[in-house]
């Protein structure tokens, strides 16, 4: 990432200049921490390591997320950059070419943290200990710890998740990546349940990708040992990849819908809508796994590309 030295980047100069904060970038090289992990390690009080943590996030440096702690939430903080070049001097044009072939950063979303909603029965919402809400009933969807959910199945509707957005306008996005874990969902489990599951940004349809199944035979890696034995254990890790060239699923191509045709741009709200319809070929639902739940231990991570 190159940056040029001026005052629009003053906050960034700014939240270098601290020994503390540069310390706190140095315990983040390697592992993502929480603000009370932090605290410890520094031998200060959580309040002021949150000081700094805002700082080093508005000036782009680290990007935080709020997951399930053992008691209530934790803010997880982790590095948002990996290197930048400084430039004094405005680079000729010839230059160009040596920068680096496009930036990028990267959100991981807990599951739970959807934004939007509309889901039937069969559905549900789990944390990592305990069911949340009743089965079947989709008030729960709005209770307030739904932000803890690290399984949720619906049998069709939608959830929709806002996706943070760094881009600040001065290159076009190139690509988007999204990694999830994910299956349909069948009454119980079935392992041969087909859904047809739909993947929007923005209300621009990606492409159709077709689940095999309701995974349930053999427990999942990180499934909860309360977890019913007769439930879905599990889900399949799939990529969406939209480039210049159309979208992808896993390398595979499912549509032509390049990047270009969706509305992403600084300032701008990104929306990711996951669904299942009713009227759909295989209606078969959707089952989302957090990464405390499931075989990996990832939540739905998006990488934008410029």
């Amino acid at each position: 990432m190159n940056l040029e030295v001026n005052q629009r980047n003053l906050p960034l100069f700014e939240a270098l200049a601290s020994k503390t904060r540069i310390q706190m970038i140095e315990l983040l090289k390697h592992e993502q921490l929480n603000v009370k992990e932090m605290a410890g390690r520094l031998g200060i009080s959580s309040a002021i390591v949150t000081k700094h943590v805002s700082q080093l996030v508005e000036a782009g440096i680290l990007a935080t997320e709020v997951t399930a702690g053992k008691r209530g939430t934790q803010k997880i903080c982790r590095l948002n950059m990996d290197q930048a070049t400084l430039l004094f001097r405005d680079a000729p044009a010839s230059a160009e070419s040596a920068e680096q072939p496009y930036n990028h950063y990267t959100s991981s979303i807990p599951i739970g943290q959807y934004s939007a909603y509309h889901v039937k029965p069969t559905c549900g919402l789990a944390s990592e200990t305990k069911l949340i809400g009743m089965r079947d009933d989709p008030r729960y969807f709005a209770e307030p710890e739904h932000v803890l959910a690290q399984h949720l199945w619906f049998a069709s509707g939608f959830v929709e998740y806002r996706i943070p957005n760094y881009l600040t306008g001065r290159k076009p996005v190139s690509s988007l990546r999204i990694s999830l874990e994910i299956c349909s969902e069948a009454p119980g489990y079935d392992e041969n349940w087909l859904s047809d599951i739909v993947f929007s940004i923005g209300g621009v349809k990606l492409c159709t990708w077709t689940s095999p199944g309701d995974f349930g035979l053999t427990k999942g890696k990180l499934t909860p040992q309360w977890w019913e034995a007769f439930n879905t254990q599990y889900g399949l890790l799939k990529t969406l990849l939209v480039t210049g060239d159309g979208t992808y699923m896993d390398g595979v191509k499912l549509s032509d819908v390049t990047v270009k045709e969706l509305p992403i741009a600084a300032g701008e709200e990104i929306l990711l809508r996951i669904e299942s319809s009713d009227n759909a070929v295989h209606a078969g639902g959707v089952s989302l796994f957090g990464k405390r739940f499931g075989n990996y231990e990832q939540d739905i991570v998006v990488t934008i590309s410029c």
